[in-house]
């Protein structure tokens, strides 16, 4: 199933489901990011996706990195909230989305690093890299948010 992101688009479709996400910065002893690239949409992300009934937020992410990239992380601290109502995403079923996305920090702590279903390509990058990556917008302020170290988390 593909995807596709909108900003601030006036021609973005509506969305007809709100979607509560979790999301998760993971880093190495070296400090690079952990990244996939998407199967859905060809772009670099960060591991995360729809928190089921059953988790909690934290729950959501430790799974989520779990199935996309095979990591067990712990978590560690949050980035921040992201609700901005103007990213939209419709997928080709139907479904278009809005998302609530809480982003968390993690560390590795165990696991072996493999590609699953959901992406075509994991890596851990230096945070100098991802800014010349086809990452989407709301994926780079995230790493943005993480490497600015802030004080409290971004609430938006």
């Amino acid at each position: 199933m593909a995807r596709t992101e909108y900003y601030d688009d006036p021609n973005a479709p509506k969305p007809n489901s709100m979607v509560v996400a979790a999301s998760a910065v993971v880093t190495d002893e070296q400090g690079r990011i952990l990244l996939q690239r998407r199967r859905d949409n060809d772009l670099w992300a960060l591991p995360g996706g729809g928190m089921d009934l059953t988790d909690s937020l934290p729950g959501t992410a430790v799974r989520e990195v779990k199935e996309e990239t095979g990591l067990d992380v712990q978590i560690t601290g949050l980035v921040g909230t992201y609700t901005d109502p103007k990213h939209i995403i419709e997928y080709t079923d139907g479904e278009v989305r809005r998302q609530f996305n809480v982003c968390f920090t993690a560390r590795v702590l165990g696991g072996q690093l493999a590609i699953s279903d959901e992406s075509t390509e994991l890596r851990f990058v230096r945070p100098d890299e991802i800014e010349n990556m086809p990452i989407h917008h709301t994926q780079q302020l995230r790493v943005r948010h993480f490497l600015d170290q802030r004080e409290r988390p971004y609430l938006g």
